[in-house]
């Protein structure tokens, strides 16, 4: 038996060193020290010897077997090692070679927009004109010819600070005083976009924050024909020549008189939904003549001086471009949304 075990430990440890690949060093384990192997069925004899011979033979088993369960560990390292020298000498990398381009992203759809509308307004000669979205009442409401209880500010819930005469922009017009005051005294056009904030249920046509453009022109002789004028080129370039837009008269404290204007719904082509109400139309800004006393306000003499006004919100035109139906997917960070655009 000993003799056996001796011969089979050195057999075993000389085809272990021929072995080369992986699957030959699974068959030599089966062969020699599986549970079908030669070791383990010489191991099962050990039985049958007399009582006195039995430790020894299974002391020099237990060792045959340990060297060979050593060997085979250092043989799959030095296998595996092999293998891999070779896949990355066959698959060299070529330093020289340009890097693979990393996705980084892309801009936002309503960034887009933003940039869409800057440059149909910079074609007609609009300016860029950046104002701040934290406000002071004054200039949010009182300068914009909406003093203290006016009933109007109730078309704007709003979000006061500590201080009650600090509060979040409800809209983008208080940037019309400032620009006003910048530009003093002469004509000028801008537009003025950024975030507005309101107090408001959210829906799918209204968000608590949300993007605003507003326009304001100012000089002399300019009448409300040149303000539709602006707003139907500006509605054909971004919506199409086949648009249709339309004009109602409503009520803003800072214009004289206001108007709103509508284009016909893209998503239904004028048949009706939720999102225009079911009307075929859709409002997309609010426009006017500038009032007298914001005129003032802002350092302008209104009886020399005129100008339009108006403000529409990018999401609801960035809906209508895109066939979006909730506004709420704008901020939700839905990966699955803005892969989409």
């Amino acid at each position: 038996m000993l003799e056996d075990l001796a011969r089979l430990g050195e057999q075993a440890m000389q085809k272990l060193e021929q072995v080369a690949e992986l699957d030959e060093l699974d068959n030599w384990r089966q062969q020699f020290t599986g549970k079908k192997g030669a070791l383990t069925m010489l191991l099962r004899g050990i039985g049958k010897l007399p009582r006195e011979l039995r430790p020894e033979a299974g002391q020099v088993a237990n060792e045959i077997r340990q060297s060979l369960d050593e060997a085979y560990e250092i043989a799959s390292a030095r296998i595996r090692q092999a293998a891999l020298a070779n896949n990355l000498a066959s698959g060299a990398i070529d330093v020289h070679l340009p890097g693979r381009p990393q996705s980084v992203g892309h801009v936002h759809l309503l960034n887009r927009t933003l940039r869409e509308v800057y440059d149909i307004f910079g074609r007609m000669g609009f300016q860029v004109f950046r104002s701040r979205e934290v406000e002071d009442d004054e200039t949010n409401f009182q300068m914009l010819n909406i003093p203290p209880h006016h009933p109007a500010r109730d078309m704007w819930s709003t979000f006061y600070m500590t201080n009650p005469r600090v509060l979040l922009r409800t809209h983008t017009s208080p940037g019309q005083i400032h620009a006003m005051r910048e530009y003093n005294p002469e004509p000028f056009r801008v537009i003025l976009p950024g975030k507005t904030y309101r107090y408001e249920q959210v829906t799918m046509r209204s968000e608590q924050t949300f993007t605003q453009v507003e326009g304001l022109a100012i000089g002399h002789n300019i009448t409300m024909a040149d303000l539709k004028g602006v707003l139907e080129n500006f509605a054909r370039q971004l919506f199409g020549q086949e648009r249709k837009m339309r004009f109602r008269a409503s009520y803003f404290p800072f214009t004289e008189p206001g108007a709103e204007a509508d284009i016909d719904c893209m998503l239904c082509n004028g048949k009706g939904c939720p999102v225009c109400k079911y009307t075929g139309w859709l409002e997309i800004l609010g426009s006017g003549m500038v009032h007298p006393v914001v005129l003032r306000n802002g350092g302008y003499d209104p009886d020399e001086y005129s100008g339009f006004a108006f403000g529409m919100g990018i999401e609801r035109i960035c809906m209508l471009k895109n066939g979006i139906t909730d506004i709420r997917y704008f901020f939700s960070g839905d990966v699955r949304f803005l892969q989409q655009f």
